[in-house]
């Protein structure tokens, strides 16, 4: 699906932002994009959709060069931007307007998510709540039945509900030929529903496994104590929440944010389990 081989990417010429990033993506997974403000989240998601255009190595999207901005890949992509703007119409003509890029747009599918999502159909996109909108926009985009969604903060603006909801929605959408990638710096919003995790820091890729590797090698737990064994730990109520190696293969729920500042801190301890 993604192939990416030393990137190089800065809005300036001397100050680059990616350092020979490489990393592969594959269909049929949903991949929680993570980093600090600043740290190129949303420049590696404008890099894949052609928006921006790397100073040298090599970006493949399905086969294609996206900085081409060829109509076979664009059909095919969905981005989801954090920042939008809606015109002064109502559903169904922003519809007839939006959906002819998209060969696949799915219109049964589409009501269906505007009623999970509880959304007024007949008003005016500009009189709808922000919330509103982004859930509009993001029904848009599952409803194009593009092969890859790409989301930037997509729980930004919503409420508690319908944050469940996204969830929901998500994990449905995902089929054995699409691939999802959300970035977000609300990492618990992402909870349960991604399978890879991929953090960027400083200029590179920090950190790309899926769930289950990163459970089979750490562990997640509370303990009372702190020990050598600890990699990364955090106070808490009853003593520290802790990341640590998984020696005796036990079962732990990963806590995404623990896990994201356990790489911010310790990188280095956290590379050689990772290869």
């Amino acid at each position: 699906m993604i192939k990416i081989n030393d990137l190089n990417f800065g809005y300036s010429k001397h100050k680059l932002l990616f350092k020979n990033l490489s990393m592969q993506l594959s269909n049929g997974h949903i991949y929680g994009l993570l980093g600090k403000n600043g740290a190129g989240k949303s420049t590696l998601l404008k890099n894949l959709a052609g928006l921006v255009y790397a100073q040298s190595g090599t970006l493949e999207v399905l086969g294609y060069n996206p900085a081409k901005r060829q109509p076979a890949l664009l059909q095919q992509i969905c981005f989801i931007p954090e920042e939008f703007y809606l015109p002064s119409v109502k559903i169904d003509a922003y519809v007839k307007a939006n959906a002819a890029f998209y060969p696949n747009f799915d219109h049964a599918y589409f009501a269906t998510l505007l009623a999970e999502f509880d959304i007024p159909v007949g008003q005016k996109l500009i009189n709808m709540s922000y919330g509103q909108k982004k859930k509009l926009i993001i029904a848009f985009g599952l409803a194009t039945n593009a092969k890859l969604i790409i989301m930037d903060e997509p729980t930004n603006g919503l409420d508690i509900p319908s944050k469940a909801q996204f969830r929901k929605i998500m994990a449905s959408a995902l089929t054995e030929d699409r691939c999802i990638i959300i970035s977000t710096h609300q990492v618990r919003d992402l909870d349960n529903l991604i399978d890879t995790v991929i953090m960027v820091d400083e200029n590179s890729i920090a950190l790309k496994a899926s769930v289950e590797e990163i459970t089979n090698k750490l562990c997640f737990k509370r303990v009372k104590e702190m020990d050598d064994t600890i990699i990364y730990a955090e106070p808490s109520m009853a003593g520290y929440n802790a990341v640590m190696p998984n020696f005796h293969q036990e079962d732990s729920k990963l806590d995404l944010e623990l896990l994201f500042n356990a790489v911010l801190a310790e990188k280095n301890k956290l590379k050689p389990i990772f290869n």
